[in-house]
């Protein structure tokens, strides 16, 4: 499975380690994802997502109702 938040969308940055001696090679900065359950009370039912620290925020400041249906007009699965 990709490493991806299923509501903001944040992927792994690319760049390169730059060490001491100015030797640069490649690194990934992976986002922080979280795998995490809540309840839909419109469905009745559990949905786990796997979402960013910063996505459990907005989720936390929004609701997961609202959160939901943006993934579903974006086309998420859930």
């Amino acid at each position: 499975m990709s490493v991806r938040c299923q509501l903001t969308g944040k992927k792994p940055g690319y760049g390169n380690h730059v060490s001491h001696s100015h030797v640069r090679t490649r690194r990934r900065w992976m986002p922080n994802i979280q795998r995490r359950r809540y309840w839909l009370p419109s469905e009745g039912r559990w949905i786990r997502l796997r979402l960013s620290t910063d996505a459990i925020k907005t989720i936390d400041r929004r609701g997961i109702e609202a959160a939901v249906a943006e993934m579903r007009a974006r086309g998420e699965r859930i």
